[in-house]
């Protein structure tokens, strides 16, 4: 499906996801909740599981998540071994970078206090230093990444990529006065900062892998298809799909 052929939502617009995390930062401070999962755990076990797979812990990664929202795959990646120093959340919602925060340090004083308690001394809990991850307020679209201590110079500077449903909240948003999608230059903006010899994982429910395929790989973005997740498929009047689509690149 083409970004142009989605019909403007609620979910496209930086007011919904305000409200959205407002909510939730409040929700968070009153019982503790953390807020919504998008796509599920499920799907935040396979993007991690994927970059275990691809991509080693040591030496350490610089790993970009665009759209980070309340920070649950990035805090996975930390608990899977991935340095959380070399880790940047990204969102235009002020209150969603707020809620991040706010859960990386409760993360990191439970599993501090987990480690005090523990009878045997033990290697610490990796969520013992979540509280370590960058979470800036960025319009993706429009600004400069935050930059992390001991980064070399240049913008394709990150390793790994991620975006867990991000784009298809873009490819929502109203269209200008030309018709363009803010979703067009979306595929430009990633292939900027993924560093040569990086990857772009992404997963969507809105696109197939085909889709994301067309969209991502081109000589624009400098991205090459590297591999998929799979997931179960379900069929309907004859055709067969599934409900998200994992699809990863790596940058030439």
């Amino acid at each position: 499906m083409s970004s142009s052929d989605l019909p403007p939502s609620k979910l496209g617009t930086k007011e919904h996801w305000d409200e959205v995390y407002s909510s939730e930062l409040a929700n968070f401070a009153e019982i503790g909740d953390e807020g919504e999962v998008w796509f599920g755990e499920d799907s935040v076990e396979k993007m991690v599981d994927w970059a275990l797979e691809n991509i080693p812990t040591d030496p350490a990664p610089y790993i970009l998540e665009v759209g980070a929202g309340n920070g649950n795959l990035l805090f996975a990646l930390c608990e899977a071994g991935y340095a959380p120093e070399y880790m940047c959340g990204v969102d235009y919602s002020a209150d969603a970078v707020k809620l991040a925060q706010t859960i990386g340090k409760s993360k990191a004083a439970s599993a501090s206090s987990e480690d005090d308690d523990a009878e045997e001394a033990t290697k610490p809990s990796p969520l013992s230093k979540a509280d370590k991850i960058t979470f800036a307020a960025c319009d993706f679209l429009q600004d400069e990444v935050p930059r992390l201590e001991g980064m070399e110079s240049g913008v394709a500077v990150w390793d790994l990529v991620l975006d867990k449903g991000t784009f298809d909240a873009i490819a929502l948003a109203e269209k200008d006065e030309n018709g363009r999608s803010p979703a067009d230059s979306y595929p430009a903006r990633i292939g900027r900062v993924v560093k040569p010899g990086g990857f772009f994982l992404i997963t969507s429910c809105n696109f197939t892998e085909e889709e994301l395929k067309a969209k991502l790989a081109n000589k624009e973005t400098g991205l090459k298809y590297h591999s998929r997740i799979p997931w179960p498929t379900f069929s309907f009047g004859g055709q067969s799909g599934n409900v998200y689509s994992s699809v990863a690149f790596r940058k030439e």
